[in-house]
C-alpha cells in the first residue's frame, strides 16, 4: 500500500504522512478558533503544521508558544525539517533584547510565554504582525499563567487561535476559563476510542505496583500523624469547622477566612499545613526527601515553626527517629523495588517524580547499581538545569547516551522521546492533566509499559482514587464544551458561551 503524504504549501514533500483524523482536525482549526485535544503521540504538531501552511499562504505572520525551551527547541526543530521557508525563528528569555528584535521580524516564530508577553509590552513585537497563534498544552491558560496575558493582548486583533492539549481539565470552570479567554468557538476532538485514530494507537499497558513502609517508617508516620491530629483538636475546640476532611486542601482553603476573621486558628493552621506537607513527603519520597523538607521549613522561620521543631514532642521524636532511619541506609521501599523493575524491563525507561530531592536519591540509588541515568529537572534553584543543559539532556536521551531518565514536572510535557520502553511514576498524582502527559511518553513507536508505584496507607492511596475520578471527567469534558458551545449558537463568537 502506497504511504500517502501531505501536499501543501509550504509543506516539503513526502515529508508528512497524510492521516485523515489529522487533516479533519487541521480543517476546524482553520475555520475557527479552535482547541484540538488530541491524545499524546498522535501528532498534534502535525495538525498544527497544516494550520501554519495555510496562514502562510495568506501572507501571515505565525507565532507558536510552548511552555518549555525544551518544548519550544522541539517544536522549532520540527518547522525547520519540514517547512520549506528558512525564515524561522525561536526566541527565548535568554536571547537579548537586541537579538529579540531582530528575531520577532521573522515569518514562523516559536517562543515562551513569559518572554513573548514582555516583549508585546515592551513593545519590539507587535500583536498585528500575526495571523495565527498556536498555544501549545493549552490547558495551562488559567489563572495567571502568560498564555492568559497574550491572549489579552490579542484580544481586539483578527488572529486566529489554535490551543493544542492532550486533555482538557477535569473541573469545568477551568476548562470553561480556558473557553473564554482564548475565545474559543470550538473543540477539535479524537480520543483513543475514535475509529480514524485506532490503527495508529499504540497499546500502552498499566501496572499499579504496592509497597509496604517498613516498622522504622511506620513508627514515623505514626508520629507525625499524631502531631497532626493535635493540630486539628485545637482548630475544633476554636470554632474552625472543616466538616471532617482532614486534608492539605481543605487547610489551604481555609487559610483566607482564618487571616480575615479567626486569628486564633493562625498558628495551629499553619502547622497543621506544614506538617501535611511534611507528612506527605515522608509518606511518598522517603526519609532524606523529609529531612531536607523540614531542613528547609526550620530555615525559612515563620509561624509555628520553632514550637514544632523544638518543643512538639510528637514531630521532634518523628525526626530523630528519621534522622536515626538515614544512617542505617533505609530511604523509602520504592526504591528497591524501582531496581527491580528497571532491571526486568530492558530498554529506557523514564522515571517521574515531583520534588528534586527524590530525583537525586534516585538517581545516586541507579549509579550505585550500575544503571546508567540522566537527570531532567527545572531551571529554578542554585541546583537548576538551565534551559541549554535540559535540550542537551534530552538530546543525550534520545541518542542512548544513558538508559534511564529522571524527570520532574518539567518532563510531562510534549517530550517526544519516541524508543521509551516504560515510564515510571514513582510518586502518584492527583492530576489527570499530569497522569495524562506522563503517560504519554511512552507507547509511541510500540506497545508501552506504564508503572505506579503506591506505598500502602499513605497518601498515594488517596490519590489513585483521586486520579481516577478526575480522570473520568476529563474524557467527557471536551463533549461538554461542544455542547455548552452549540446549545448558545455561538460557533463563531464562543466567548459569550460562558458568561
Amino acid at each position: 500500500m502506497t504511504l500517502l503524504h501531505i501536499d501543501k504549501k509550504y509543506i516539503k514533500k513526502n515529508s508528512i504522512e497524510k492521516r485523515d483524523y489529522q487533516v479533519s482536525l487541521a480543517n476546524q482549526a482553520i475555520q475557527n478558533n479552535c482547541i484540538v485535544v488530541l491524545p499524546t503521540g498522535l501528532g498534534k504538531t502535525a495538525i498544527a503544521l497544516q494550520v501554519i501552511s495555510e496562514y502562510l499562504t495568506k501572507g501571515k505572520g505565525v507565532l507558536f508558544l510552548a511552555p518549555t525551551r525544551v518544548l519550544v527547541n522541539q517544536h522549532f526543530e520540527f518547522l525547520k525539517r519540514n517547512l520549506t521557508i528558512e525564515d524561522i525563528a525561536l526566541i527565548t528569555g535568554e536571547d537579548t533584547i537586541e537579538k529579540r528584535t531582530k528575531l520577532w521580524n521573522s515569518s514562523v516564530i516559536c517562543a515562551t510565554p513569559e518572554i513573548t508577553k514582555n516583549d508585546l509590552d515592551r513593545q519590539i513585537v507587535s500583536p498585528k504582525q500575526f495571523g495565527l497563534i498556536v498555544f501549545d498544552e493549552v490547558h495551562r491558560t488559567i489563572g495567571d499563567y502568560a498564555y492568559s496575558g497574550i491572549a489579552e493582548r490579542f484580544a481586539n486583533h483578527d488572529v486566529r487561535i489554535v490551543g493544542m492539549t492532550a486533555t482538557l481539565p477535569s473541573e469545568k470552570e477551568k476548562a470553561t476559563e480556558i473557553m473564554t479567554r482564548l475565545n474559543i468557538s470550538t473543540v477539535a476532538e479524537r480520543t483513543e476510542d475514535s475509529l480514524d485514530v485506532k490503527p495508529y494507537i499504540q497499546e500502552t499497558n498499566t501496572e499499579w505496583i504496592s509497597v509496604d513502609l517498613p516498622p522504622e517508617m511506620k513508627a514515623i508516620q505514626t508520629l507525625l500523624k499524631l502531631a497532626l491530629d493535635e493540630r486539628y483538636e485545637i482548630l475544633k475546640k476554636n470554632g474552625l469547622q472543616l466538616n471532617g476532611q482532614q486534608s492539605l486542601s481543605a487547610l489551604l482553603r481555609a487559610r483566607p477566612f482564618v487571616l480575615r476573621q479567626n486569628r486564633r486558628c493562625a498558628k495551629p493552621l499553619f502547622t497543621a499545613i506544614r506538617i501535611h506537607y511534611a507528612l506527605n513527603m515522608f509518606e511518598v519520597h522517603g526519609v532524606t526527601p523529609f529531612l531536607k523538607f523540614c531542613e528547609r521549613a526550620q530555615a525559612k522561620k515563620g509561624v509555628g515553626v520553632k514550637e514544632l521543631f523544638e518543643i512538639d514532642p510528637n514531630f521532634t521524636r518523628a525526626v530523630k527517629l528519621a534522622k536515626d532511619a538515614q544512617q542505617k541506609g533505609i530511604e523509602h521501599p520504592k526504591i528497591q523495588k524501582l531496581e527491580e523493575i528497571l532491571l526486568s524491563v530492558k530498554g529506557k525507561a523514564l522515571i517521574f517524580s515531583s520534588y528534586r530531592d527524590s530525583v537525586d536519591i534516585i538517581f545516586k540509588k541507579l549509579s550505585d547499581i550500575g544503571i546508567s541515568a540522566g537527570i531532567l529537572i527545572g531551571k529554578a534553584g542554585i541546583t537548576g538545569l538551565k534551559q541549554k543543559k535540559q535540550i542537551e539532556t534530552v538530546q543525550k536521551f534520545r541518542d542512548g547516551e544513558f538508559d534511564v531518565l529522571v524527570a520532574t514536572r518539567v518532563g510531562e510535557e510534549g517530550l517526544d522521546i519516541s524508543e521509551v520502553n516504560q515510564v515510571i511514576f514513582y510518586d502518584n498524582i492527583p492530576s489527570s492533566i499530569r497522569f495524562i502527559q506522563r503517560r504519554g511518553r511512552t507507547g509511541r513507536k510500540d506497545t508501552g509499559k506504564l508503572v505506579v508505584l503506591i506505598a500502602k496507607d499513605t497518601i498515594d492511596e488517596r490519590y489513585y482514587w483521586i486520579g481516577k475520578r478526575k480522570m473520568t471527567a476529563a474524557k467527557s469534558m471536551g463533549e461538554k464544551m461542544v455542547e455548552t458551545l452549540e446549545k448558545n449558537n455561538l460557533k463563531k463568537t464562543g466567548l459569550d458561551a460562558f458568561v
